[in-house]
């Protein structure tokens, strides 16, 4: 019987296909069909037969297919037949173009959808069949039709053109078949082989991690391509950190011209008039153990009625003037990308690590912000000016803990000339953290991992990553900072770069609450204000749901990004705030560096050069917005992909975990010593046939009544990791002294 309604379904399908799509019978007839379209598509003015003949280059033998073909698109409105036999798209042309996002299966959707009168406005990205593909790779531009849309708003598409290669360089893995080099694209989005030309084969190993180059050609069923690099074993760190920044297709060399430009700048630090001399200010640097770049110094000193806070920062202002080649390389990245052990700087090392970072005992150029406080916290007075600085101390955040709250004798001791000012500093980051949590700032508890690196550049280990008082002293300080120069431009109606949070989206906020209700939380009334967060993370504080919730109430939350326009930040519940703090790892502090440098000269920047022209700062923010949506995610699969190679020798071991997720299919664990994160497959339950209870997030024994609900601590034992798609998969203790 089912075998029947897909006999019938398919020849429904067959007689959609027929009415909606060109005929696919002829090889010759689907190109002409393709030609036609786009050539149609490009071109401003219409075009006749002679006309369509002589660009494309027809033989004789094709002008009467071509007459039928621009006679059925003529009936089917997908052109239009103008006077003198001239053709112009119709009014049911569905031509536009977009960029492809494939899918491993083979199909893909077109979004960012334009046509020759502007934008397309379609609720959903168009999907296109693994039959409609043609030979357009993921990230191509491409020209599509759209034959159909159906009643939930997704369009369907056909490809008819490439109109630009997205990738013509990718990483792949090395086999050999029939002693012939074969490269799998490390990307599952290509869903190709590529066949080697003149490859060194002597040079090349099985399962070697390359940097291919496609040609455009086809052997049969492989692409074509040259090898451009080999890169080695997969398992090494810096190996992966590559195969990252090729998928990602991220900017990791600086041009010759930046190179040759760094080289050129001098290393002397030059007081002037123009900058307050600071180098009797006791500051003082707080980071980690591992930090080698040092772009905030904080000095706090005691009032008569509060607290003087000086937030010293890099001025790379000074050395990365607008439109040089120094900028454009660091516009271009927009923010440093960090992975475990190695990072690839959004500056070259020479300032980052060195004329930009604010060394003990070296003279460094800076921007200050000089704040007043009184004693409960309350901003009375800000100042800004260009500086100069000179570090007293380089603490890590370890020893400023062991003096502050451990109060460990010896290392007081140590530092006994620094004991006083870290204790106003210790003071004054007190009232600040009670007037943000006060003002409803929401404060996520969500830990985060620390890996180390083996000698060979292999993770070593992982644990959790640890924040003690003085993380929260210089966050405290930063936000201080950060949100007085907020203020500034705000007050003067500067054209700035803020950093702005919206509210999460009513319906968003819904589909958490029935979800907490589900596991049986007893939520309070809603309100739209962030502190009705901080009530929700008050309430699952310690218990072994935290972790989910969080991350859940997380998730509901929009995404911060960049805009000239201010409308404040919702989780840390600030009407005014931006980004001043990290110029040597984030290009929009640079940008607001230079703002408030020219309004405090009593000039105007209101648009800063980039390559090509000029880029409002309004496009700026979209665009590097956009850099740091791609650098977090690549910094996460970084995590990801040593993670699953760490585990690859613990097959069989039993771990502790909370449930994240529950399907139908599978549940979603997380390991929570070691933050990996699996999968259990249903399949793998042998004890009992489990249902799935989907209001409550839950699978329950049918016979036995052993749950697994979201938020529930459980035990674990790993059963197989697959590095090539760097999944782990889990299977299920049985452990009789648990309650169901």
């Amino acid at each position: 019987m089912q075998k029947k309604r897909h006999s019938k379904y398919k020849k429904k399908n067959k007689r959609s296909a027929s009415k909606h799509q060109p005929q696919k019978q002829h090889t010759h007839q689907d190109s002409l069909y393709q030609q036609v379209l786009t050539l149609l598509y490009k071109t401003s003015p219409p075009l006749n037969t002679k006309d369509l003949s002589k660009v494309l280059e027809l033989p004789l033998s094709s002008r009467k297919p071509l007459h039928k073909l621009l006679t059925r698109l003529t009936n089917e409105k997908i052109l239009v037949q103008l006077d003198k036999n001239n053709y112009d798209p119709g009014p049911k042309n569905g031509l536009c173009e977009g960029t492809l996002d494939q899918n491993s299966k083979g199909f893909g959707f077109v979004s960012g959808l334009t046509s020759r009168l502007g934008p397309v406005q379609y609720t959903r990205d168009a999907f296109v069949s693994p039959g409609n593909m043609g030979d357009a790779h993921h990230g191509d531009k491409v020209l599509i039709r759209i034959f159909k849309v159906k009643k939930d708003g997704r369009p369907e598409a056909e490809i008819l053109s490439i109109m630009g290669r997205g990738r013509v360089q990718m990483a792949g893995f090395v086999t050999f078949h029939d002693k012939k080099a074969i490269v799998r694209p490390e990307d599952p989005r290509y869903p190709f082989s590529i066949l080697l030309k003149d490859a060194p084969s002597k040079e090349l190993h099985e399962g070697d991690a390359v940097i291919v180059k496609l040609n455009g050609e086809r052997d049969g069923l492989h692409e074509q391509g040259t090898l451009e690099e080999i890169l080695g074993d997969p398992d090494l760190v810096d190996v992966q950190m590559r195969l990252v920044i090729e998928k990602h297709n991220l900017p990791h060399r600086f041009s010759p011209e930046t190179q040759e430009m760094v080289e050129a700048i001098s290393d002397k630090i030059v007081p002037s008039k123009s900058r307050l001399d600071l180098r009797d200010i006791q500051h003082v640097t707080i980071d980690g153990e591992t930090a080698k770049d040092f772009d905030d110094a904080i000095a706090v000193t005691k009032t008569h009625n509060g607290y003087q806070l000086h937030v010293s920062i890099a001025d790379v202002s000074h050395y990365v003037q607008p439109g040089s080649p120094l900028d454009k390389d660091a516009y271009q990245r927009g923010t440093s990308i960090y992975f475990p052990g190695r990072v690839i700087p959004m500056l070259p090392e020479k300032l980052s690590n060195g004329l930009c970072s604010l060394l003990p005992g070296e003279d460094r150029y800076a921007f200050t912000a000089i704040l007043d406080f009184n004693r409960q916290g309350h901003l009375l007075k800000k100042k800004f000016s260009k500086s100069i600085i000179n570090s007293k101390q380089r603490f890590t955040y370890t020893t400023v803990r062991q003096i502050l709250t451990d109060k460990n004798s010896d290392v007081r001791r140590e530092h006994k000339e620094f004991l006083t000012p870290l204790k106003w500093a210790g003071e004054l980051a007190t009232a600040l953290m009670k007037l943000r949590k006060a003002r409803g700032s929401i404060g996520f508890t969500i830990p985060e991992p620390f890996m180390t690196l083996d000698d060979e550049g292999k993770i070593a280990s992982i644990r959790r990553s640890e924040r003690n008082f003085a993380h929260k002293m210089i966050e405290e300080f930063m936000l201080a900072a950060n949100e007085a120069v907020a203020e500034t431009f705000t007050e003067n109606h500067l054209n700035g770069l803020y950093r702005i949070h919206e509210r999460p989206s009513p319906e968003k906020i819904t589909e958490f609450m029935e979800f907490g209700r589900s596991l049986g939380l007893d939520l309070p009334p809603l309100r739209q204000d962030p502190d009705w967060f901080g009530q929700v993370i008050t309430l699952v504080a310690g218990s072994p749901k935290e972790y989910v919730i969080n991350n859940l109430l997380l998730r509901t939350m929009q995404q911060a990004r960049y805009d000239v326009e201010n409308v404040g930040h919702f989780g840390l519940a600030a009407t005014d705030y931006t980004h001043f703090t990290s110029p040597i790892r984030r290009y929009p502090d640079l940008t607001v560096h230079r703002t408030l440098q020219d309004f405090l000269q009593r000039k105007t920047r209101v648009k800063i050069r980039q390559k090509g022209g000029q880029t409002s700062v309004k496009d700026m923010g979209v665009f590097l917005s956009a850099r740091e949506r791609i650098a977090i995610t690549a910094e996460r699969e970084m995590n990801d992909r040593l993670k699953v190679r760490f585990m690859q020798n613990k097959v069989g071991e039993t771990f502790e975990a909370v449930i994240s997720g529950v399907t139908g299919s599978a549940i979603f664990v997380e390991l929570t010593g070691l933050f990996v994160s699996g999968g259990i497959s249903l399949t793998s339950l042998k004890d009992d046939y489990y249902i799935f209870d989907a209001k409550h997030h839950r699978l329950t024994g049918k016979h036995s009544g052993r749950s697994f609900q979201i938020g529930k601590l459980t035990k674990v034992v790993l059963l197989d990791v697959d590095l090539r798609r760097n999944r782990v998969y889990f299977g299920p203790v049985t452990d009789n002294n648990e309650t169901p």
